[in-house]
């Protein structure tokens, strides 16, 4: 009998750039678009609210972060960026 071959599939953790996620919380108004696109479910909610009474973003699991720059695209409160790691703020 021969044995059933698994098709071939992308590594799980290409990465387009290696970033560092930098958040600025008293900008954050609390919207969650940010972790609610974000690909690889990098960003969860902060359980201490902000200045504006909400959970901003906090990063969760940074190593999985693809640096697509999703989360800094759809932030309409300029609260989150992506900077190359090693570049200084």
């Amino acid at each position: 009998m021969e044995a059933t071959r698994k098709p071939l599939s992308p590594q799980h953790n290409l990465k387009i750039i290696e970033v560092e996620i930098d958040t600025i919380p008293e900008r954050c108004k609390g919207c969650g678009i940010c972790v609610e696109l974000c690909p690889k479910d990098v960003l969860d909610y902060d359980p201490k609210l902000n200045m504006h009474g909400a959970h901003p973003p906090r990063v969760a699991k940074k190593d999985d972060c693809v640096g697509c720059g999703l989360c800094e695209e759809v932030c309409g409160d300029l609260a989150i960026f992506l900077r190359r790691k090693g570049e200084q703020k």
